[in-house]
């Protein structure tokens, strides 16, 4: 498998990945863990300082997915949390998806980690294999407009981007919500790198 999607398509939608790498010895170490059974892999949360959480659906379930994650990673020693959002989140919306993100969020929180990096992209632009009709409508319609306005759109490869330029950032803040146009900045900078 040479990518992270591959990996994802390989393992169905209930299972995710955790990937640990080792500066000093360049060793990887992949450990797959089924989401509906992630108390059986608590030792996979086990030893690391930062942890990342990038679930993004529809489904409320994954809420719990996120929490749960995050729980096993402050148990296991994990001091600093990147959480990814979305725009909008708000745990007293009135729509199901933004209540439920800043639930989530709030939950994460209350965990009490070290540093907690909260990420609130708009509009993703990704390439997905499941239908979802007005988003990709969204997305070809933004997406033209995402380096002129980067507060309406950003690539999910800078999401990512800026995600790791972060963990590399001294914290200013125990708490960080960065929003689409906090991220777009970090991605530049990761970008000239």
């Amino acid at each position: 498998l040479n990518t992270k999607e591959d990996t994802f398509k390989s393992f169905g939608s209930q299972r995710g990945f955790i990937l640990t790498y080792c500066p000093s010895c360049s060793l990887q170490v992949q450990n797959v863990v089924d989401f509906e059974k992630l108390e059986e892999y608590t030792e996979a949360f086990q030893g690391h300082d930062v942890g990342y959480c990038c679930l993004g659906t529809t489904k409320a379930k994954a809420g719990a997915v996120c929490s749960d994650s995050a729980e096993l990673a402050k148990a296991g020693g994990c001091s600093h949390f990147h959480l990814e959002s979305s725009k909008g989140a708000d745990k007293t919306s009135s729509f199901l998806y933004l209540k439920t993100k800043g639930q989530v969020e709030a939950e994460i929180e209350d965990l009490g980690f070290e540093r907690f990096s909260i990420y609130r992209p708009a509009v993703l632009l990704v390439d997905r294999e499941e239908s979802r009709p007005a988003e990709w409508v969204a997305q070809k319609f933004l997406g033209a407009f995402s380096s002129v306005f980067p507060t309406m759109s950003i690539p999910i490869t800078a999401v990512a981007r800026a995600m790791v330029v972060n963990t590399l950032k001294d914290g200013e803040e125990k708490v960080e919500i960065l929003e689409n146009k906090a991220i777009y900045n970090l991605w530049k900078i990761g970008d000239k790198k």
